[in-house]
This record gives C-alpha cells, structure tokens and sequence, in this order.
C-alpha cells in the first residue's frame, strides 16, 4: 500500500506568532482537511505525530491523487491561507507490515524519508510510486535526483509531483538533489567513555542497550537488552526510548527529563543517560551527543 507522512510547515513560527490556543486550532484544522481528502481517496488516518498526519492509501495513484488534492486544499482554504500555513507531503508505495492499527516496514522508511525531502508546498514520491500515474490524471513530474534511504543498498530515483493547475511560475529542474548534498546534510555525534561514533542521515538507527548485538553495549542492570535507538526523521534526529526503566534526556542548559516507552527530537548538543538519571552514573557511563546541520 502507500504510505503518505503530510507535514504542516513552519509549526513553530505559528505558535509564536499566535499563541498555543490560535495555533492549535490552526494545526488541527489543517489536519483535520487533510485527513478528509484522504478519506475521499480510500486512504486510511494511522495516526497523528504533533503537526504530522500518516495515512495509507491503497494504490500508488490513489496516493498521488490525494497528496496534490491535500495541497490544493491548504491552498484554497480561505481560512488556512490567511495564517499563511502551507505543508510538505512524501510518500511511497510498497510493502507494509499492519499490527495493531500500525504500519511498519520498507515503505513507511521511504515514505519518511520522501516527507523529510519535500520543501513546502511540495509533494515528493518514488519513481516507482510515479510511474503508476497514466497521463488522464494530468499530472507534470521533475526529476530530483537520487537519494539514499536506510534499509537500502542502492540509491533511488525520486520526483517532485507538481500539483499547481498552473505550473508556469514552478522553475523546472533536471536535478535539484543529489547523492552527496543528502549525505551532508546533517550529522549527530555521539561520545561514550573514550569511544566517539558519527551517526549520519543516511544511517540505518543506530541501537543502544545491553546486548552485545547493539551499536553500543551499556553493560548495567538498568540498562534494557534493548533500551533505545538515535535515528534520522524528516530533517532531525530523534531518540527513541523502547526501554523498561526509560532513557534520561538533558538538552543544553535545560533540566533532565525522562523518555518511556516514547520519542524525541534531538537539538543542538545534550546528554543521554540509559536506565536511570545522570547524577546516579559515572561521567564515563553518559553518552553525550552533538547535533550537526549543513
């Protein structure tokens, strides 16, 4: 099946410019329209992340279909284009794993990966997921290059969909991405006793835990067999705590705080300690990391 991230833009700047409650109902609005057009092309909501939708639609053109109807939505939405919102969408089809109203697998990696490309007001999908389209659907398609995905040997051939009725304003590109301006987009850094690893965008998730099968082993009885991963999402690295007793986060200057059984996002530079807070370990039993942007 497809599966489609819809991300709304610029989240951030609404709520300062608005406030939290203004900018609440201007994000679940925008949701919430998106969802709709999904419905009207069979897809089905997964879930809500934040300012995120992700659905599943049944084909790859059932896909297509909803992604540019969910941009001329936002955009002729006389409500949504006062608050100057826009989105970004990616999406793929392909292989998927449903267990409890979830989905997991391949296509949900690349589709990730498409939503973490897209720029706003932008639709970005597969080749593949593309060439499913048949020209009655009037649909314009530019090449972006290739880009690398976790899970993947090989790079592979994505698109820009151009869903504007009129696309004379929308400057053509043979190639607006390519292999080595993905790779050097962003790093994170981590240090560890007297061991220093780069993780980066382009890396599968980087495990953490007791059992010598992870990345790094943390040999202590707080510490789950599989106690948490560091992996690249849509433009940011985030930490994601699978543990028992949960994964301590401190972030610059602010105060410590625990992650169970959730994620996070991961800015600028902080520490991470796995199993119990920091002031229980020793400096050498904190792993310390470093977000790195281009």
């Amino acid at each position: 099946m497809t599966i489609l991230f819809a991300d709304v833009c610029r989240s951030t700047t609404i709520f300062e410019e608005y406030g939290d409650r203004k900018a609440r109902e201007i994000i679940s609005h925008t949701l919430s329209a998106m969802t709709q057009v999904a419905n009207k092309h069979g897809g089905q909501l997964i879930k809500t992340i934040g300012d995120e939708i992700m659905c599943t639609l049944p084909s790859g053109t059932a896909g297509v279909l909803a992604a540019c109807d969910m941009q001329r939505r936002v955009t002729s939405d006389l409500q949504l284009v006062r608050y100057n919102v826009s989105v970004r969408i990616g999406l793929h089809f392909g292989d998927v794993l449903q267990e409890n109203d979830d989905v997991f697998g391949d296509a949900v990696n690349v589709a990730a990966r498409m939503a973490g490309i897209a720029k706003a007001q932008q639709v970005v999908t597969t080749t593949s997921t593309a060439q499913d389209l048949s020209e009655d659907h009037n649909l314009e398609i530019r090449s972006l290059g290739k880009t690398r995905v976790k899970g993947k040997l090989m790079p592979i051939e994505i698109v820009d969909v151009l869903w504007q009725d009129d696309t004379s304003n929308v400057t053509t590109v043979s190639q607006a991405l390519n292999i080595e301006e993905i790779q050097d987009r962003a790093s994170l850094t981590i240090h560890y006793g007297d061991k220093t690893i780069e993780i980066r965008d382009v890396s599968p998730p980087f495990m953490m835990g007791r059992d010598p099968a992870n990345d790094l082993v943390v040999d202590d009885e707080w510490v789950s067999r599989v106690h948490a991963s560091l992996e690249y999402r849509k433009g940011y690295f985030v930490l994601v705590d699978r543990s028992t007793n949960g994964t301590y986060l401190t972030t610059d200057n602010d105060q410590e705080f625990r992650v169970h059984q959730d994620e996070v996002h991961l800015r600028r530079q902080g520490v991470i300690s796995l199993g119990q807070t920091a002031a229980n370990r020793t400096p050498d039993g904190l792993v310390r990391f470093e977000c790195h942007n281009s």
